[in-house]
């Protein structure tokens, strides 16, 4: 990995800036960390403009918003469109106290950041369920294979990879050496030429569609290989169950991470209250237009997917570099999740682990989605949304009958079934993982990060490792927090 990357826990870093952010003779929010007196002159002049107003509930925003709270600062809201908060992360409630994640739900080694907030939340996390055989489904035929000793047939392939990535700063992509002719490749392109079998590219087509939202024909190698520069320059780390990113769960789901946070921000945490127009970004204080009135602020935390920041109006017009951005970035990935609950785990006992390959029906991916006890058995499965009818009975059925040829007649019979499709609950999730196509990033990619005027952009991809993953949105509040407060710091020395 590039030097950038090589401290992959930053909490001790970020702690100790926001210590210097606290200690810099700052005014944050109205309170007095240089002298009562000049926050009382401060909140004199404008008691009704906020220091930092957040656009977006989910990790990356809330994080922020704790990190601001954290260092002092109480002069800040949480703009949230939804009715909830959690952004990618959803929790189906199953009953009786089990839930089946609807969004982002792992995480691995390395992602230090969502393994010390979970700490914090005092969220307790679990293995996920992977021991077993996987079964492969193409057309009639059913074969199995245990892969949860961690080891690779295709180990060459992996490697080349790896190489690859290691030249490839996940940070800044775009600036590798040869960024340019990487960039014009697809992954399936690049995949074509290393004489991979059939059952080889299934596999491979498998898991890096779940990783980027789309077939390895339409991602750009250069993004795919800054993916993986941040798993420590393996790709089995970045798509791996053992020891990779998918090796972990939070008890009672991935959600919960939010709403703790929200419980502890209080009424500072606005839902329904989706940002419309954002006015006077290059001037000493912004305009924020939502559904619920007009907010103002001297920073703009835009924890936003960055497709989804194009849906608002700003005035003036936003720089064109940052504009194209926005409207070209890749919104086309939404993802579909399903979920079938059974009396028990039944696969287990069969030596099954529950993960369920096809290569020419609906299901992408099924796995083991259980509780930590085991006491129901759930599978949750990715879908190929073209492939299954979205009338929840024959969709029930047709995925019924695909598990009982995978895993037995057991599965034909499940206790409750559920169907989220990320492309229809709303219109604040355009897509749950960037799928970045061909020469997007060499082109695009420099305007992703800085900020504009009083507009810092955050979310998980614009985070400088594990970008697109959960661990990614917390690191990138953590980033735009410092940002708001250097910010503020600097325009107070300054006045």
């Amino acid at each position: 990995m590039d030097s950038d990357n090589n401290e992959l826990s930053l909490s001790a870093r970020q702690r100790r800036l926001l210590l210097q952010a606290i200690g810099s003779a700052t005014l944050v929010g109205g309170v007095a960390l240089a002298g009562r007196s000049m926050a009382q002159d401060a909140s004199a002049r404008q008691d009704d403009v906020l220091d930092v107003a957040i656009i977006g509930g989910g990790l990356a925003g809330l994080t922020a918003a704790r990190d601001l709270q954290r260092a002092g600062c109480e002069s800040f809201v949480v703009l949230e469109a939804r009715d909830r908060v959690g952004g990618r992360t959803y929790n189906h409630d199953l009953g009786d106290g089990v839930i089946s994640e609807a969004g982002g739900q792992w995480i691995g080694p390395g992602q230090t950041a969502i393994f010390d907030l979970a700490r914090e939340l005092e969220v307790d996390t679990f293995p996920t369920y992977f021991q077993g055989r996987n079964v492969y489904l193409v057309g009639g035929a059913k074969y199995e294979q245990d892969l949860s000793s961690g080891q690779n047939s295709h180990a060459p392939v992996v490697m080349k990879l790896d190489e690859l990535a290691r030249r490839v700063p996940s940070r800044e992509p775009w600036t590798a050496t040869d960024a340019a002719a990487i960039d014009k490749l697809s992954v399936g392109q690049w995949l074509d030429q290393q004489g991979i079998d059939n059952e080889g590219r299934l596999s491979f087509d498998a898991s890096i569609g779940l990783t980027t939202g789309t077939p390895p024909s339409n991602l750009s190698l250069l993004h795919y290989l800054s993916l993986i520069n941040s798993a420590d320059s393996s790709m089995e780390k970045l798509e791996g169950f053992k020891g990779g990113a998918q090796e972990t769960r939070f008890v009672g789901g991935s959600q919960v991470l939010c709403t703790r946070m929200r419980e502890a921000l209080g009424d500072k945490v606005r839902l329904s209250s989706p940002v419309r127009k954002i006015v006077g970004w290059d001037r000493e204080v912004v305009e924020i237009h939502t559904d619920r009135g007009l907010i103002r602020a001297r920073q703009v935390i835009a924890a936003l997917h960055p497709a989804l920041c194009n849906q608002i109006a700003f005035e003036p017009a936003l720089p064109e570099g940052r504009a194209q951005l926005q409207r070209l970035w890749p919104s086309h990935a939404p993802m579909r999740k399903t979920v079938h609950v059974y009396d028990r785990p039944f696969w287990r006992e069969k030596g099954l682990n529950g993960q369920i390959t096809q290569a020419d029906g609906p299901v992408i991916l099924s796995y083991d989605n259980s509780p930590p006890d085991g006491r129901v058995g759930i599978l949750a499965t990715f879908v190929r949304t073209a492939q299954l009818p979205h009338d929840a009975k024959r969709a029930e059925s047709i995925l019924s009958g695909i598990f009982a040829q995978a895993l037995g007649d057991e599965a034909l019979h499940p206790k409750q079934f559920h169907d989220y499709d990320w492309g229809k609950v709303d219109p604040w999730t355009l897509t749950c993982v960037a799928s970045i196509p061909p020469g997007f990033l060499t082109k695009w990619g420099h305007y992703l990060k800085p900020a504009v005027g009083r507009l810092i952009w955050s979310g998980t991809e614009t985070a400088d490792i594990w970008a697109s993953s959960m661990d990614g949105a917390v690191r990138s509040g953590h980033r735009a927090a410092l940002e708001a407060l250097q910010a503020l710091a600097k325009a107070r020395r300054s006045a």
